[in-house]
């Protein structure tokens, strides 16, 4: 009978779609089996460090220090990899001296923990923290986010003063991601546990703000990295690569964007 076919269609939706809703974390997070390898860095000088959460987690991080009064940033990777995976395009920063600290998740890169919102927010703390026992003044850090780290360094801009915010491929919120990739699931919006909803946050940033972003992006689509744009404070600068897409904005010239954005809006030494 008809009715038949559509109902077991139907429970065979409910079942497919419950079963994304319970195994979100595992399709959000990718931490992968490999480790971050300090030898096989390209960034000249840093060294592995330990940042202590306020729940207790030590984990991994790498850390350059900044040479000749320059920035430092704080940088919070995307969903998949390591620190280890990210030494390459942003070596270019480091030549130029500013200073790097790359946070690594709990759950990511060999370090203890399962990765969620409120935990990947403790992991960046604890960055902010050790820079602060280090010497480094509030006004000499820069939040730098990278795909799913672009809410975390919205975040972090939210509860600490820092010099200016950079966003590498950023999204409104997780939910509009999920919606756009899960169009098939009209509800995946609203069953999404780790929103990461910056677009409610951004306005809220006391700092200069750059935005970077391909035009070609198939993970997280350049309308959404411009949403977010309209919906912050100035002062603000969106910087575009016409055929750059989630992955390769360094290969279009997005380290002398981020040097130039620092250069005109941020005082420096």
């Amino acid at each position: 009978m008809p009715w038949r076919i559509a109902a077991a269609a139907l429970a065979g939706y409910g079942i497919f779609v419950g079963g994304m809703f319970l195994v979100q974390r595992h399709l959000m997070y990718h931490p992968g089996d490999d480790l971050p390898d300090l030898a096989l860095s390209q960034i000249a000088g840093i060294e592995a460090v330990t940042l202590t959460t306020d729940d207790g987690l030590a984990l991994l991080a790498w850390y350059a220090p900044a040479r000749d009064g320059k920035k430092t940033f704080v940088v919070t990777h995307g969903n998949a990899g390591h620190i280890g995976h990210r030494t390459g395009k942003l070596a270019e920063l480091a030549e130029a001296g500013y200073g790097l600290l790359l946070v690594e998740y709990r759950g990511f890169g060999g370090n203890p923990g399962k990765p969620n919102e409120a935990g990947l927010y403790r992991d960046a703390d604890a960055g902010f923290a050790f820079l602060a026992e280090r010497g480094v003044a509030a006004e000499d850090v820069v939040a730098y986010g990278e795909s799913l780290g672009t809410a975390v360094a919205v975040e972090m801009a939210v509860r600490h003063p820092v010099a200016a915010v950079v966003l590498e491929a950023p999204f409104t919120s997780i939910a509009e991601v999920a919606a756009t990739h899960y169009w098939y699931i009209p509800m995946a919006r609203w069953l999404v546990l780790d929103r990461f909803d910056s677009e409610s946050r951004i306005a809220r940033i006391d700092a200069p703000l750059l935005i970077l972003h391909g035009d070609d992006d198939g993970v997280v689509p350049a309308k959404l990295g411009r949403e977010l744009f309209d919906a912050a404070a100035e002062p603000k600068t969106y910087w575009q690569a016409p055929a750059g897409n989630h992955n390769d904005l360094y290969e279009h010239g997005a380290a002398m964007a981020v040097i130039d954005f620092l250069k005109t809006n941020v005082h420096q030494d």
